[in-house]
């Protein structure tokens, strides 16, 4: 079965994983009892809001002739690339394509679950940037995998405070 995602699709799906990304930081939030983990956690909620909209600008922005037609893919391994990473641990804010918070995880436990859903999002947007053909868009995007990749080191750091 072959799989395509025009330009207005793909970045449908990063702005839901923006959106689930500051749904996870505002529940997680929710949940922590530490002021500064807490603090972290909304902040980068912000973020997560931020990079959902630069991603709307962005389909704004595309033409009729980009929401229509599909990207070249002849082999299928973009399609397959993108559909895995948007159906299996793509998408911030869940720990895997079925979990959920339960607000008995730990504050590491939070934390981890938050490492991994940015590098995977900085995974699908590293895709993302490839198939673009704007610069102006492919340095939007690198702009947010930096973001991307300094949530990582935040929360990171965060782990180690606490080991």
């Amino acid at each position: 079965m072959s799989i395509t995602f025009n330009a207005d699709e793909i970045f449908e799906i990063a702005e839901q994983i923006e959106r689930n990304g500051a749904k996870f930081y505002r529940e997680a939030a929710a949940n922590a009892t530490d002021a500064d983990v807490k603090k972290m956690l909304l902040s980068m909620a912000v973020m997560e809001d931020g990079h959902e909209q630069t991603f709307s600008d962005m389909r704004k922005e595309l033409s009729a002739e980009d929401k229509a037609s599909n990207l070249f893919d002849p082999d299928n391994e973009v399609a397959q690339y993108l559909q895995t990473m948007a159906d299996f641990h793509g998408i911030e804010g869940k720990a895997s394509s079925t979990e959920k918070l339960t607000g008995n995880e730990s504050v590491a436990e939070i934390l981890k679950i938050a490492i991994q859903a940015e590098k995977n999002s900085i995974a699908f947007y590293v895709g993302i940037k490839d198939m673009l053909t704007s610069k102006s868009g492919k340095r939007k995007i690198r702009d947010i995998i930096i973001e991307e990749m300094a949530h990582v080191s935040t929360i990171g750091g965060k782990l180690q405070a606490l080991s």
